[in-house]
C-alpha cells in the first residue's frame, strides 16, 4: 500500500490580512456547518475511494483551522480515522492564529491526536503586527505558546515575516530574538512578496507604501541565518530552521516531516477549496469558491477545477528545484536514480556544470546541495531545471 500525506485546507479567517492571496474568506461563519459536512462527505469519498491509504502526515491548513469549533473539528477527525489509515506515529500538524486560540481549542486539538503546530506569529513588532493586519498583539503570541506548552506541545513552529517596508535590522534582530527565547522546535521565516490582487499590492501601487527592499531583505535573511546557527537551530531548507540531533537522513529531528513530501516531489493529497494534489503522474486542484467546492460535493461531481498529467521530463525537473530547497542534505543521486532510470548529473550535466562555474551547486558522490552563496540565488538555480 503506497503512504499518501494529507492536507486539509480550512478556508475561513476571522478578518483576511493585506498581504495574503491564499484561498481564505473573512465573514462567512454561515458557512461553516455547510462546508464541514461537504468536507466530511469529500474526506470519506476519498479515503474509501483510495482503499484508505496509509497517511504518514497529516496538515490542516488555511486559513485558519482554530477558528472552528470542537465539534466541528471532531468531524473533520473523525472522517478522516474512517477514510484513511493514520500511521501510529504520523505527524499531525494544524496551523494556529495565536489571536483565535485559547486552552480549550489546544486541548481539543491534543486530543484529536495534533503533536505539531504552526503559528502565525509574523513579528514581535506591534507596529509591524498593525501593517500586516494580524489579529494578535505580541502578548498574544507569548501567551498562545505558554497555552501550547502547558497542555503538551513538544513540537511548535513559529512563522516569521522578513522584509517588510520600513522594517529595520535592529527590529527584526528583536523579533528574532524574542522567537529564539521562546525555544519552539522550528521556525519558518518568509520574504514579504507583494502579491497581484491584494490590498497590499493596490498600496504599493497608489504609493502608500514603498516597494520591499530586496538588498535590505537579504540583508535580514543573512542575520537570520546567523542568529539562528548561534542558538542551535539547523538550516536545513532555504526558509525553515529546526532544532534537535540530525537524524539518519541528515535532517533535524524536528524538521517538518510533511513539508518534505513536498519538497521531495512525493505524493500528497489535498481536500478543500483550492486545495492542491499530487499523486504522480497527475496533479489538481479543487475549485476556489467555497460554495462552488460545497455544492460540487454536495451533487457528487468532481470538485477539480485545473487537472494536468505530469510528464517525466517536468517532474525530474521538479524534483530538482524542489529537493535543492533542501540546503543540508539537497538532491540524493540513489534516490533520483531509482525514481527515474537515471543519475542526475548525467540528466542535467550541461545545467550543472555551469552552475557550478559559478559557484552556486556542490556535486558529491551522493548527493547534489546549493553552496552558501546560492541561498540568495535560489530562484536563479531552480530556473536552470525548467524544461524549455
Amino acid at each position: 500500500m503506497t503512504d499518501l500525506s494529507l492536507y486539509i485546507h480550512i478556508p475561513f479567517c476571522q478578518r483576511k490580512c493585506p498581504y495574503c492571496d491564499f484561498n481564505t474568506y473573512a465573514g462567512c461563519e454561515a458557512d461553516y456547518s455547510r462546508f464541514i459536512r461537504a468536507l466530511n462527505q469529500d474526506i470519506l469519498y476519498e479515503g474509501h475511494t483510495r482503499h484508505h491509504p496509509r497517511v504518514p502526515t497529516l496538515f490542516l491548513g488555511g486559513g485558519t483551522p482554530t477558528i472552528l469549533k470542537r465539534e466541528q473539528l471532531d468531524i473533520i477527525f473523525e472522517a478522516v480515522d474512517h477514510g484513511f489509515a493514520l500511521l501510529p506515529h504520523a505527524e499531525i500538524s494544524s496551523e494556529a492564529n495565536p489571536g483565535a486560540v485559547d486552552q480549550s481549542r489546544f486541548e481539543t486539538l491534543r486530543r484529536l491526536g495534533v503533536n505539531r503546530l504552526s503559528m502565525g506569529v509574523q513579528s514581535f513588532d506591534e507596529d509591524e503586527l498593525q501593517f500586516l493586519g494580524r489579529i494578535h498583539s505580541t502578548g498574544d503570541a507569548i501567551r498562545a505558546m505558554t497555552l501550547a506548552r502547558k497542555v503538551g506541545f513538544e513540537n511548535i513552529n513559529l512563522d516569521l515575516m522578513f522584509g517588510m517596508p520600513q522594517q529595520t535590522p535592529a527590529i527584526f534582530q528583536h523579533t528574532l530574538l524574542r522567537a529564539i527565547d521562546l525555544a519552539p522546535e522550528h521556525l519558518s521565516l518568509y520574504n514579504l512578496v507583494v502579491e497581484s490582487g491584494t490590498p497590499l499590492a493596490t498600496w504599493v501601487a497608489k504609493g502608500q507604501v514603498s516597494e520591499p527592499d530586496p538588498d535590505l531583505a537579504a540583508d535580514l535573511y543573512e542575520l537570520a541565518c546567523e542568529l539562528l546557527q548561534q542558538a542551535g537551530y539547523h538550516h536545513y531548507e532555504i526558509s525553515n530552521w529546526a532544532r534537535g540531533p540530525l537524524q539518519y537522513d541528515g535532517l533535524p529531528h524536528y524538521a517538518c516531516h510533511h513539508n518534505l513530501v513536498y519538497w521531495r516531489n512525493q505524493s500528497y493529497l489535498g481536500l478543500g477549496p483550492g486545495a492542491h494534489s499530487s499523486v504522480e503522474p497527475h496533479r489538481w486542484s479543487a475549485v476556489r469558491p467555497v460554495g462552488a467546492y460545497i455544492k460540487s460535493v454536495e451533487e457528487g461531481v468532481s470538485a477539480r477545477g485545473y487537472e494536468e498529467r505530469i510528464s517525466k521530463e517536468l517532474a525530474m525537473a521538479e524534483t530538482m528545484m524542489l529537493g535543492l530547497r533542501l540546503v543540508e542534505v539537497g538532491v540524493d543521486r540513489q534516490m533520483f536514480q531509482k525514481r527515474f532510470g537515471l543519475d542526475a548529473v548525467d540528466a542535467y550535466a550541461d545545467e550543472l556544470s555551469s552552475l557550478q562555474d559559478r559557484e552556486l551547486v556542490s556535486i558529491d558522490a551522493k548527493r547534489l546541495r546549493l553552496t552558501p552563496r546560492a541561498k540568495l540565488l535560489g530562484n536563479e538555480v531552480f530556473a536552470a531545471f525548467l524544461p524549455e
